[in-house]
């Protein structure tokens, strides 16, 4: 497209320079510099370049240790652990341990029929059916017993999370005092990975059940919290003064007015929460919750593709299952006019609920509660047979390009390698230099302050060089992630085709949890450094092409027609007019890519990731909690700076208003 460019007057230097410092992120950048100019000199002659001073390390190794001792010591007789932690600990496993048997008295039948009918009440006729079939193929896949334990296990991390998240989420909602307070805490667990949140619970509760609840509750409270803040704060101003008009106390605006014009807002959270649940419910095997995830992680450990997909495929049942139905119930209650019949309807319900009682009573009566062995389908051997077919004809060898062996070794031969060994080349001093100017030219300074001071608690807590290996494998998944998402958003942004095709695949893939992916990697590349980073680009993939595709979409009309009036090419309107409009969309892609990346590639120190993934794996494993804690608090710090540094400037001045 041809465009005139109007005379720049001939201002000197001098001019220039003026301009660019007018610039805000010149200006930035060269506040920086004139503070890295004074600062450096003095932190190279104090502390020599390279990796982290030992002389800014502390070792929280003893510490740490003692600790863990102490509360290990301690855990059967002090009162803090006996009337408090032991209460809670006691109720969690009644509770878990009622849901399960309750569940089995019920029997295979009735829990089929149970999930049909309430899906059928909530969503239609169509989604009863795939939701009976779903718990149908658990049962063939002879994994009727573990779906059984993890839906227990759910089951009371879900209430528990709801409740305590809609407590949070109504305090915050109704006083702005705790809205703030609560923000920043919400902030920050939302970017943390998901084994962060193990190693707490494990020193507290030990290993078992009750640390899994506690962690998966933890974890999946805080969706609940916010979006129940969000619903409440968000209230229609006219209807709340309509109601304040009536005369109607606190209590009753909130019941009649608040809380209805909030269902939309409270069924999505409903909906994360359970879906988080599920995601951590199946991380949370690692410290012993059992179940399906159980199943996964001892597959995974001995490379058992087979038997890890057997389990696999019932947990992203159960993902696609719930997602469907709780979102249905939430786009039914968002609608203007809510079906009646199919959610408020107490004959419907009444009926589903006899029908309920009648399969579970007949399966009871026919001694047919345990879901028969003869109609078991064991596809572990054949799926181990199909790995085995591919290690010997795709693993290497094939004509031309290469195997997935190859590509895995090429992979961490020239990108892995390379990021990692530069990374821990560049003094330590640039790295947080770069840290804070990325931080500061996309958000503001207090995200810059934050960010520098997690990376620095990083080398304080010794564990630099792992930081810096887990950050190389983050920034190799996220370019990989933001190739293949933009492009994919862009297509699906441009034609409707592409985006019908890609919706359904987009919505199974972000319903699976993170442990699911690693599944297929370790099929296809093995075990190693390049599986956790493909495991890891899978999983952000869908959320990337969404936010791009949406981003795109909601480019201003105009703006095109004028680019297509002056006779702008397709490639054209896409580079000068959607790409830069769409720039916070693009950002917030990052900010997504970035933290969803970061999760899968912690995850992946089950599959040979290495770096702090390892060290958390291997401090849950063999009771080392003072390697495993200080592996946590760095990934936690790592989470906190990667958001910081990618997370758009028009979301800082959102927080801080």
């Amino acid at each position: 497209m041809a465009t005139a460019t109007a005379p720049v007057p001939h201002t000197g230097i001098a001019g220039l320079v003026r301009g660019l410092v007018r610039r805000r992120a010149v200006g930035k950048l060269l506040l920086l510099a004139v503070v890295a100019a004074v600062l450096v000199p003095i932190v190279h002659a104090r502390w020599a370049s390279g990796a982290w001073p030992d002389a800014l390390t502390v070792d929280l190794s003893g510490p740490l240790g003692s600790a863990s001792e102490w509360i290990i010591d301690n855990r059967d007789s002090h009162p803090v652990f006996l009337y408090f932690f032991g209460h809670i600990a006691n109720a969690v496993t009644l509770s878990v341990r009622a849901v399960y048997l309750a569940l089995l008295a019920v029997g295979w039948a009735g829990v089929t029929a149970a999930a049909g009918l309430v899906a059928w009440r909530v969503a239609g006729l169509r989604l009863a059916l795939s939701t009976a079939v779903a718990f149908l193929v658990c049962g063939l896949l002879g994994m009727w017993v573990p779906t059984m334990q993890t839906l227990a296990l759910m089951v009371v991390a879900v209430v528990a999370s709801v409740v305590l998240g809609a407590l949070l989420g109504l305090a915050a909602g109704l006083s702005d005092r705790t809205y703030r307070a609560l923000r920043p805490v919400l902030d920050t667990m939302q970017v943390l990975p998901a084994f962060a949140y193990l190693l707490p619970v494990v020193l507290v509760f030990g290993i078992g059940v009750p640390a899994a609840v506690l962690a998966t509750v933890v974890y999946a409270a805080p969706p609940m919290a916010r979006l129940t803040a969000l619903g409440l704060r968000g209230a229609d101003e006219g209807v709340m003064e309509a109601v304040d008009s009536l005369g109607a106390t606190a209590r009753q605006r909130l019941l009649t007015a608040r809380l209805p014009l909030a269902r939309k807002e409270l069924l999505l959270g409903l909906n994360q929460t359970i879906m988080m649940a599920l995601s951590m419910a199946v991380i949370a095997s690692v410290i012993g919750a059992g179940g399906l995830g159980d199943r996964v992680y001892q597959a995974l450990a001995s490379v058992d593709v087979g038997a890890a997909l057997a389990a696999g495929i019932p947990i992203v049942l159960l993902a696609v299952v719930l997602d469907r139905t709780t979102g249905a119930a939430g786009a039914r209650l968002g609608a203007s006019e809510p079906d009646q019949g199919a959610l408020r309807g107490g004959r419907g319900w009444a009926a589903a609920a006899a029908l309920t009682v009648v399969v579970a009573l007949a399966g009871r009566f026919a001694d047919r509660l345990e879901w028969p062995d003869a109609w078991t389908v064991t596809i572990a051997e054949p799926v181990n047979n199909a790995v085995d077919w591919m290690t010997d004809h795709l693993y290497t060898g094939v004509p031309f390009v290469g195997g997935t062996a190859d590509w895995a070794g090429h992979f961490t031969t020239w990108v892995l390698d390379p990021v990692r060994g530069g990374l821990q080349w560049l003094p330590w001093w640039s790295v947080l230099l770069i840290v804070a100017a990325l931080a500061w030219l996309i958000g503001t300074w207090r995200t810059a302050l934050t960010a520098v001071l997690a990376m620095a608690a990083i080398g304080v807590l010794g564990v630099w060089k792992p930081s810096l290996d887990t950050l190389s494998q983050v920034l190799a998944a996220v370019a990989v992630t933001l190739v293949l998402g933009v492009a994919t958003g862009v297509a699906a942004a441009r034609s409707a085709r592409v985006d019908r095709m890609l919706r359904p695949v987009l919505d199974v893939f972000q319903t699976m949890p993170q442990f699911v992916y690693l599944i297929p990697v370790v099929a296809l590349f093995g075990v190693g450094r390049a599986p956790a980073v493909a495991a890891a680009v899978v999983y952000a993939l869908p959320a990337v092409v969404r936010i791009t595709a949406q981003g795109l979409r909601q480019v201003d009309p105009g703006a095109l027609e004028s680019a297509r009036s002056l006779g702008a090419t397709s490639g054209q309107q896409l580079r000068q007019v959607q790409l830069p409009l769409a720039r916070s969309a693009l950002l917030l892609a990052v900010n997504q890519g970035v933290v969803l990346v970061l999760a899968v590639v912690i995850i992946g120190g089950l599959v040979g990731g290495g770096a702090l993934g390892y060290d958390v794996v291997f401090g849950l494993a063999q009771g080392d909690l003072a390697t495993g804690l200080v592996a946590g608090a760095a990934i936690v710090c790592l989470g906190l700076m990667l958001d910081r540094v990618t997370q758009p400037a028009e979301r800082h001045a959102k927080k801080g208003a």
